[in-house]
């Protein structure tokens, strides 16, 4: 049985909706004001919530900006009750985060068919979360056992090494063991980051209310590019044994994200860069604005892809793996272009096979 918060300071409101709800088969718990709707949000967890929007203490605007702050209620949709119909109102609820609204006084006929049209399409959403769910546990149990025994594998064979002859070994060759099994855990503590963080991706793409919430919560951030780009890219280079390849031309700009997810995707895209080219061959790093983004671009002389290769990026593909030794899971490129769309940005990658590959990163600018 479906059930639906009702949140209405009006006692007869509150229980004709109730009654009608009630006939048709719903449960219905009932809140006479917005802070108490709240609370009975995040306690009951309901499947719907039917909400005024001028209420004391709390109004309706006020209740859906903090359902959508907490993880526990930011997806369950509502329906605004509103006698006010301007536009200018029913945009500041949708901006906020409601679903719909039903304009005061309502038929009967129109309270049932928006709680039914919006439990319909919940229900859809939830069927295409569980589909993604199921896409990615599949791509889980190919990917996954292959890319962690790899790094295991490392770490126990070191380990038993150092745990059979460490009697007859110099200090010089522990020190080398000791060495791979440091790059193989980061290499393993890195690889169930990214598959977290994917997961996490995942369920923001393909539930649209999450994700618009997700960009609304971060579009406050603000942060300068340049210090952010430049520490990544100068500790990637150093790992891999080549700061005389990077080339940085960095433009400072004010861009709406987090220093962290920034670091992620500049992260991603970098390793790719050093990745699938040759040492002693350029990686350049530059950054610009046009009218409307900061756009970080990143090009390597490497082997490049092809079209189809393109076309077809995605989580868990390496592409001609057999060819090239490079360690990685493939998750590299695809969580750069999540976090970049989840931001409202887009990724665009240009390559030419066996020459060279730029990716650029479209972010949108801080306004304000």
């Amino acid at each position: 049985m479906k059930k639906i918060l009702v949140i209405e300071d009006q006692t007869d409101v509150r229980e004709n909706i109730d009654a009608i709800l009630e006939l048709e088969g719903y449960q219905v718990v009932m809140a006479e004001d917005g802070e108490i709707g709240v609370e009975m949000a995040t306690s009951h967890q309901p499947d719907l919530i039917l909400c005024d929007v001028m209420m004391p203490k709390l109004d309706g605007f006020g209740v859906v900006q903090a359902l959508r702050q907490n993880p526990i209620t930011s997806t369950i949709p509502l329906i605004f009750l509103t006698a006010k119909a301007d536009r200018l109102s029913l945009r500041q609820g949708m901006d906020l985060g409601a679903d719909d609204y039903l304009t005061k006084p309502f038929t009967l006929d129109e309270l049932i068919n928006a709680v039914t049209a919006r439990l319909s399409k919940q229900n859809l959403i939830q069927q295409d979360v569980n589909q993604e769910l199921d896409k990615f546990r599949s791509n889980i149990t190919r990917s996954l056992p292959h890319e962690l025994l790899t790094p295991l594998n490392g770490i126990l064979g070191m380990s038993h090494y150092l745990s059979d002859y460490y009697d007859t070994i110099d200090g010089e060759e522990v020190q080398s063991c000791l060495a791979d099994i440091k790059i193989s855990s980061e290499r393993l503590y890195r690889l169930i980051q990214n598959f977290l963080l994917f997961a996490q991706l995942e369920l923001f793409q393909s539930n649209a209310q999450q994700s618009q919430i997700w960009q609304n919560r971060l579009s406050q951030i603000t942060i300068n590019s340049v210090s952010v780009i430049q520490k990544i890219t100068q500790k990637i280079a150093q790992q891999v044994g080549r700061t005389d390849d990077l080339q940085l031309f960095l433009k400072e700009a004010s861009v709406h994200i987090s220093e962290q997810d920034l670091e992620k995707i500049t992260e991603e895209i970098i390793d790719n860069a050093f990745k699938f080219s040759d040492k002693g061959t350029p990686v350049i790093v530059e950054s610009k604005l046009d009218d409307q983004n900061f756009i970080l671009t990143v090009i390597n002389q490497g082997r490049g892809m092809n079209a189809e290769d393109i076309d077809r990026i995605g989580a868990y593909i390496q592409f001609e793996r057999k060819l090239y030794e490079q360690q990685g899971s493939g998750l590299g490129l695809i969580i750069a272009k999540r976090m970049t769309e989840l931001y409202g940005g887009k990724v665009e990658i240009q390559s030419i096979p066996n020459e060279q590959t730029t990716i650029s990163i479209c972010l949108p600018l801080n306004r304000t």
